[in-house]
């Protein structure tokens, strides 16, 4: 059985573009085999912003933390938890004024972790959450696939590399705010079809 971790940061709840293409993705997904399903919503549960006191708390000893130290820490390690208990990881990605919404970038705060999820050699950077598929569906209001304005793409490549998971691939429907709006959403719709039925 697959397991199959979704994480959706649309202001819009359920009823967000981002949101709704990760539910076909979903449905479409368990056509085709048996999958076992773990949503995280991270506007509906935000995580707070990090602060030098909840890092703190990642390089103070277990055994020595404090009680609120126990606790700050918990919200890392129980995320990254979460992701290397699933094999699929499922991204709704809403573009906001140009880059992920602030809600996935606490996301990305916890989960990259030096000494947890990457580390330093003498060759550089190397991640250490590997052998994970992911699959990123970006809802967007204009049209900017390929060109310089889509520095969601290159930055979602680039940060979930770091920590090792370098299989990551793209659903775009662009042009929601514009006219044609249904079919751009068909035609991604279609291309989750095509994409689920190749897993």
């Amino acid at each position: 059985m697959k397991k199959v971790l979704v994480l959706n940061s649309s202001l819009n709840g359920e009823q967000g573009n981002s949101s709704k293409l990760s539910q076909h993705f979903v449905e479409q997904l368990a056509n085709n085999q048996q999958i076992s399903v773990t949503t995280r919503d991270l506007s509906d549960n935000a995580i707070a912003h990090l602060t030098q006191t909840e890092m703190a708390a990642w390089i103070t000893d277990a055994n020595e933390r404090s009680d609120e130290q126990k606790a700050l820490a918990a919200i890392s390690d129980d995320l990254i938890a979460e992701l290397n208990d699933n094999d699929l990881i499922v991204i709704g990605m809403p573009m906001y004024n140009f880059g992920i919404p602030s809600t996935f970038k606490a996301w990305i705060d916890r989960i990259a972790r030096a000494g947890i999820t990457f580390k330093y050699t003498e060759q550089g950077p190397v991640g250490l959450i590997t052998d994970k598929k992911v699959v990123v569906l970006a809802a967007r209001g204009g049209m900017y696939q390929g060109t310089e304005m889509d520095t969601q793409t290159k930055y979602l490549k680039d940060v979930l590399g770091f920590v090792g998971m370098t299989d990551v691939n793209f659903i775009y429907a662009e042009g929601l705010a514009m006219p044609g709006a249904e079919q751009s959403l068909e035609a991604a719709q279609n291309k989750i079809k095509a994409f689920t039925a190749s897993l």
